[in-house]
């Protein structure tokens, strides 16, 4: 295969995929992984893509945002860890907040706890909290139908009213200088707030949107917990300005 071929390959399922590993890579391409790991420093180094720990993941544009469909065909294995991980942090008698988002969506599927209060911006959310028979509360405002979420001045005047024992919040981007980031400024508000109004706030998000910034800002590191599925690179720097857990099962 040549060396173009290969290139069209891997960009093609990142388009698909968001984040491809270096062995799915060798099997599809049948190449050696030293092959493949030429390729992928090649194609960072025009900028196609970012290196990550096994494999690589799409550069994205400042105001790029998949849709919700697009999402749920993404890092579905990953989510799917981190989701379970963090339903486990929901306790008897809390009230949360589950952000909008394909990750904080499969936690629900895995909380266990009883007697405790949701409130949500989610549009899927609230049908899957109802079906498990969750007392939950779903925000007024105006609905955004490609993430499928509840953004708006009256949608934070909603959210203003709670406070939380823990917010579980879905980003598309966390750097170490600029922070958790989003596409929308909407959306980032009330990100921003959910968080404020946590006693407890947690950050669900793959190795991909790391080293990632988009569009509008909504906190520092250290206002949240991330949860991730792999060990990053800089690991060691994103340790000094917010706890991260790995969750590898």
């Amino acid at each position: 295969m040549l060396t173009e071929e290969r290139h069209q390959i891997i960009l093609k399922i990142l388009r698909n995929k968001g984040i491809v590993k270096i062995n799915e890579l060798v099997k599809l391409t049948n190449t050696s992984e030293s092959t493949i790991r030429r390729d992928l420093t090649y194609l960072e180094r025009i900028h196609e893509v970012k290196r990550i720990h096994g494999g690589a993941a799409l550069i994205k544009g400042r105001l790029n945002e998949p849709s919700y469909k697009e999402k749920q065909v993404q890092n579905i294995d990953e989510k799917s860890k981190i989701a379970k991980y963090a339903s486990n942090l929901v306790e008897d008698g809390d009230c949360i907040y589950l952000d909008a988002g394909t990750t904080t969506f499969e936690m629900i599927k895995y909380i266990d706890k009883e007697n405790i209060v949701v409130v949500t911006n989610g549009l899927k959310h609230i049908d899957a909290l109802v079906e498990k028979d969750i007392n939950a509360y779903i925000l007024g405002g105006k609905v955004k139908g490609r993430t499928k979420a509840v953004i708006g001045t009256d949608a934070l005047k909603n959210l203003e009213k709670f406070r939380f024992d823990k917010s579980f919040i879905g980003t598309n981007g966390i750097h170490l200088e600029y922070g958790f980031t989003t596409p929308d400024s909407e959306e980032a508000i009330l990100k921003e707030n959910a968080i404020k109004l946590s006693r407890e706030a947690y950050v669900l998000a793959d190795e991909s949107k790391f080293g990632e910034v988009a569009f509008v800002k909504i906190s520092d590191l250290n206002r949240a917990v991330i949860i991730t599925n792999s060990k990053i690179e800089d690991y060691e720097s994103y340790l000094q300005r917010t706890r991260i857990k790995v969750v590898t099962e």
